[in-house]
């Protein structure tokens, strides 16, 4: 048995110390933010945040999670309370396909979490990792921007 907090909840689950991160939070844990892309580390789909840091799912053991805290895109927000950065990507339509969001508003919270008034620059630099071929990445930067200005208030 492995003991994880996710989403600031504790949480137990029989699995193999080498079973991905991913695997659990969605086949266990039922929790489909992440998602899984390449599985190879690459895309970034798969992103949660473990104690303030974006790390990979796929790739990251569930025994090197126990005792972290980790945190899902069901973990900012919900769909009657949105966090400011989800709500901020549906206010400047930042989706299109939708795969890449969750590695995308993941990174996302780690930079403003970090850097409240990151530069365009920063927010390139922090999400050029994650893959996405849809095409709205000025929709979202400008919705990292807008996220960056509400949480200050």
């Amino acid at each position: 048995m492995i003991s994880l907090t996710v989403n600031g909840k504790k949480r137990m689950v029989d699995v193999k110390p080498d079973t991905p991160l991913l695997y659990v939070l969605r086949n266990d844990l039922e929790l489909n933010g992440p998602k899984f892309g390449c599985g190879l580390g690459q895309c970034w789909a798969c992103t949660v945040i473990m104690d303030g840091m974006p790390i990979l799912s796929c790739i990251t053991p569930v025994s090197a999670a126990e005792g972290h805290n980790i945190l899902t895109l069901e973990g900012l927000g919900s769909i009657e309370k949105p966090h400011p950065i989800q709500k901020a990507f549906i206010e400047e339509q930042a989706a299109q396909c939708g795969f890449c969001i969750n590695g995308m508003i993941m990174k996302s919270k780690a930079l403003l979490d970090k850097t409240p008034d990151p530069t365009d620059h920063e927010i390139i630099a922090a999400l050029d990792p994650v893959l996405c071929r849809c095409g709205t990445h000025k929709n979202i930067v400008s919705a990292v921007r807008r996220a960056a200005k509400e949480m200050k208030k």
